[in-house]
């Protein structure tokens, strides 16, 4: 087998498709049969109903926040994980469970009388729900197949109600929980105050400090003196405050020049007078703007407005200072009001530190741990009425969108669905077993298998349904493929006559060697050459019965020398065609076909004819065509379409290799043209071929101008 042949292999998208064509009767059976079976099985199979409810699961926060009334309070989150963990929750088993208990589904379920166990149960269950959730929503969907509509819509609804309840439940027993901890965290730390203040008095009375009920602010301030040191302080403080602002502010202004003061003055001072002049240059501009416009400078009313707006300026000048004045004179005196005050309270402090000292320390140390119980204790009292009011304020963590209703309309069997589905699957099907058929079927389909297994060329592609041209006729369309057969023989390149004795052969039996061998012999008579037509098949001929003549003579008879070959030679209707029958073979056909008179007779009969045609035996299994096949000149070998194992065409082809005979090519006979597009041209040629042939010898009729 030659490299490219070997390259050849690759299979071409029109090489499926002409499996699926050739082998559309298997395709439509396997389709048909899925069809009908599925569409059986649909209408066997129970209805079932659906119902559906929807459900807005949020976090747990209550409807109405009375501790948060910001407008951001009762925001919802969507959060992804939540509902994840949500969505698996409803379908926990406790909460199947609860609906199994509240539907009473084991005796439901259960047959005459009996419980269907809990666990059973729960798998019926699981199996009849479908819960989904909604892309970036908090919705979900709560579906629920059965058999009864009512029941469904039962059940979708009770898994609702359950799942709301359960998370209601669970928040309440949460909260419980954790008000009666902070209860006893509560009895604590009041027990933690009643000795915190016992030890405050205890060393109130031994230390005998005065304090005065209600001026206690969270640390030493309990005492005359402390009150009086905490006023000089704030005094102190403000006379601070207010002596760093006068500096300030008299730095600035010092710091400024006048164009700069002007333009500040609104913002520096407060001042209606020093405002009322601001205001009015600002109004001299505009005017001397506009004047300006219309005016030259030394035009009277012009100079006259400029005249006023500077006068008007300079007094604004002096008001600023007046005011850089007065700043400074302020920033002064509370500068001294600051460090007089300053040296009040360093006497003051020094006076408390000397005389307090001892007293006060150890005092509001424990007044202070005393505080800070208190303040501990009222934070738990405030955050269990807190949690006290929560607790009573209604929660929806669950919101029923929409209930389940009851569907008259069943979603299960879905009989276009199964239709389809049957469609498909039957299509797959079938052209799943046409492949595995193809891939099983190792006969010869192709002209290129027949070139890259038997590396031989295909010299004619004859249809199905073709009968010997003497019944046909001479304008049958299929002569024009024996013609094309003629004319590839006549240039094969096989080094070997274009003509002489052919022997036309073929494998195995029925491939239609004989139909073959009379056509090509009537198609050569046709043409003008002297034709004989030899049924060399001894065991089989057919020859005669196609000519319509008597077998009881013939090439039998001659190889046994009985009559001369001349007297055995008969005329045929066809003009150019002659015929030697095969004869009747004799009870024993030991000697018949000796190689040497077969070639002595073949050797006579080419010095009378142009081209003798053998229709030989089979090849494969019988020996006869072998011993004919060594005197041919050629050998035309004939495959049927798709009908033996190419393991045989080798055969033969293997048996005439060894036997040095010449092949000319190979017939593909009997081909499905209609089932097989691959030699859907060949067909349209030869169509096209006699139409055209028929019109050319069809009368032309001239009209007259």
């Amino acid at each position: 087998m030659s490299d490219n042949l070997k390259k050849e292999t690759t299979l071409h998208f029109l090489d499926y498709w002409r499996v699926i064509r050739s082998r559309k009767e298997i395709v439509l059976a396997v389709l048909f049969l899925v069809v009908i079976t599925g569409t059986a099985y649909t209408f066997t199979l129970p209805k079932i109903y659906a119902a559906q409810a929807r459900i807005e699961v949020n976090n747990d926060s209550v409807d109405i926040d009375p501790f948060n009334p910001s407008p951001m309070g009762g925001t919802r989150i969507y959060d992804p994980y939540f509902l994840r963990t949500q969505f698996e929750i409803i379908q926990s088993k406790p909460i199947l469970y609860e609906v199994i208990n509240r539907l009473n589904l084991q005796e439901v379920w259960g047959k005459k009388n009996e419980k269907l166990p809990k666990e059973l149960a729960y798998k019926i269950l699981r199996l009849s729900l479908d819960v989904s959730q909604y892309r970036d929503t908090s919705l979900i969907s709560l579906t629920a197949q059965r058999e009864d509509p009512k029941e469904a819509a039962r059940i979708a609804n009770e898994l609702a109600d359950v799942y709301r309840d359960a998370r209601l439940d669970q928040k309440y027993k949460e909260m419980t929980r954790a008000m009666d901890a902070l209860g006893r965290e509560l009895e604590k730390q009041q027990e933690k105050v009643d000795l915190a203040e016992q030890r405050v008095e205890k060393l109130r009375q031994e230390l005998d400090i005065t304090v005065l009920p209600g001026t206690y602010a969270g640390g030493a301030e309990n005492s005359v003196e402390k009150l009086r040191l905490q006023q000089l302080e704030g005094d102190r403080i403000a006379a601070r405050v207010e002596m760093l602002v006068g500096k300030a502010r008299s730095e600035q202004l010092d710091a400024m020049n006048n164009e700069d003061l002007l333009t500040a003055s609104s913002y520096l001072t407060q001042d209606p007078f020093v405002e009322a002049m601001r205001t009015q240059i600002k109004d001299y501009d505009v005017a001397l703007t506009s004047l300006l416009e219309n005016y030259g400078a030394n035009y009277p009313e012009v100079k006259q407005t400029q005249a006023a707006r500077d006068e008007l300026a300079v007094k604004l000048t002096h008001a600023l200072d007046g005011i850089k004045k007065g700043t400074r004179a302020q920033y002064i005196v509370a500068k001294s009001k600051f460090e007089a005050l300053e040296e009040e309270l360093r006497g003051v402090r020094t006076s408390d530190q000397e005389s307090q000292r001892e007293k006060f320390v150890p005092f509001n140390k424990a007044q202070q741990e005393f505080e800070i119980q208190r303040a501990i204790m009222n934070a738990l009292k405030s955050r269990i009425a807190q949690e006290g009011i929560t607790l009573k304020v209604p929660r929806t963590p669950v919101e029923i969108v929409d209930s389940a209703e009851e569907s008259s309309r069943p979603v299960s069997p879905n009989l276009i669905l199964n239709v389809l589905m049957s469609i498909f699957i039957g299509l797959g099907s079938g052209i799943g077993l046409a492949y595995f058929i193809e891939y099983l079927d190792t006969s010869i389909k192709t002209a290129d298998d027949v070139e890259r297994w038997i590396e031989l060329p295909v010299l004619g592609l004859i249809p199905q349904k073709v009968r010997p041209l003497i019944e046909e006729g001479p304008d049958s369309e299929h002569a024009e493929g024996y013609r094309v057969l003629r004319t590839n023989m006549a240039f094969a390149d096989t080094g070997g006559p274009r003509k002489g004795a052919f022997g036309v052969l073929s494998g195995g039996a029925g491939e239609g060697k004989s139909t073959t061998a009379f056509n090509l012999a009537y198609v050569c008579a046709q043409q003008g050459e002297k034709v004989l037509l030899v049924d060399a098949d001894l065991r089989r001929p057919v020859q005669h019965t196609i000519l319509g003549v008597s077998n009881r003579f013939g090439l039998t008879n001659v190889l046994l020398r009985d009559v001369p070959v001349e007297e055995t030679i008969k005329t045929t209707s066809v003009q150019n065609l002659h015929f030697l029958p095969s004869g009747r073979l004799p009870r024993t056909s030991l000697g018949v076909l000796d190689p040497k008179r077969i070639s002595e007779l073949v050797h006579s009969l080419k010095l009378k004819y142009d081209i003798i045609i053998f229709d030989t035996p089979p090849l494969v299994g019988i020996s006869d065509s072998a011993v004919i096949a060594k005197e041919m000149d050629g050998v035309l070998l004939v495959v049927q379409y798709r009908k033996y194992p190419r393991d045989m065409i080798i055969r033969a082809k293997q048996i005439l290799d060894t036997l040095g005979v010449p092949q000319v090519g190979v017939v593909l006979n009997n081909i499905n043209i209609m089932r097989d597009d691959y030699y859907y041209y060949y067909h349209s040629y030869y169509s096209n071929y006699h139409y055209y042939r028929s019109q050319e010898e069809s009368p032309v009729v001239s009209r007259k101008t």
